[in-house]
């Protein structure tokens, strides 16, 4: 669970530095980010349901 957690933040990062700057870089790699840690969240929900 912790690296969901750190996606995310990471994620929250790169978003806040594409509002201060501005790049569309910083946006897509917070979308990333973002991306990532949602696929790992439902992923491990989905597979805790099994169990």
């Amino acid at each position: 669970m912790r690296h969901i957690w750190i996606r995310s933040i990471l994620a929250l990062v790169w978003l806040a530095a594409a509002i201060v700057s501005g790049g569309a870089l910083y946006v897509v790699l917070g979308l990333v980010f973002l991306v990532s840690a949602y696929s790992s969240w439902r992923q491990e929900k989905k597979g805790k349901g099994d169990e």
